[in-house]
């Protein structure tokens, strides 16, 4: 199943389509759903090097597009929309803590937890609900995801070969490091709330 998607993202980085669905995955991720751009942009770029910085471009854009979207559901609709996926996730008791840590460090935390695995929703979401400055909040989101997105794509651009051929030996050992890392920064937001 593993070598299929992945070999359905490979073979589907030269479609017209294909920057499409990874910029819909980015802004969602923002937002609301659990899956990073990561898992399309890394093997659309490894099998389109020369692409990887366009595709951390659309990364880019669309993921503060849908942080937007996650910072006014916080605002506006935090206690229908924004508490439903607070909760789903896990993290309905700790909101409080978090907005408390933004009135002293709100632009370190967009900073920081936008430029790792740490799901990027709960930051929007908590961002909108703390009534954090929206054109400090917008700002903070283009460097630190730009940061990510495009250190990522440098080493897919660079290394994308050799990289691809390591990771298509060992499929399943990778895909199990990514997720563990994602679930990582689950649990990392779950401690720090």
């Amino acid at each position: 199943m593993l070598r299929r998607l992945y070999d359905w993202c490979i073979n589907t980085a030269g479609k017209p389509y294909a920057s499409w669905l990874m910029g819909i995955v980015s802004f969602a991720e923002s937002s609301f759903f659990p899956v990073p751009p990561d898992v399309m942009m890394i093997p659309m770029s490894l099998a389109r090097p020369d692409r990887a910085y366009f595709y951390a471009t659309v990364c880019t854009l669309t993921s503060v597009a849908g942080g937007l979207l996650g910072y006014l559901i916080g605002l506006m609709l935090y206690d229908s929309i924004g508490q439903w996926v607070i909760q789903l996730y896990g993290y309905g008791d700790k909101v409080e803590n978090f907005r408390d840590a933004y009135r002293d460090y709100g632009a370190w935390i967009i900073l920081l937890k936008g430029l790792t695995p740490i799901p990027y929703k709960v930051v929007t979401l908590t961002a909108g609900f703390a009534a954090f400055s929206l054109p400090l909040f917008l700002a903070l989101s283009v460097v630190s995801r730009g940061i990510r997105f495009f250190a990522l794509a440098f080493l897919l651009n660079r290394y994308g070969a050799r990289a691809r051929a390591i990771i298509e030996e060992r499929l399943g050992f990778w895909v199990l490091v990514s997720a563990a890392t994602v679930v990582i920064g689950f649990v990392i937001v779950a401690k720090l709330l």
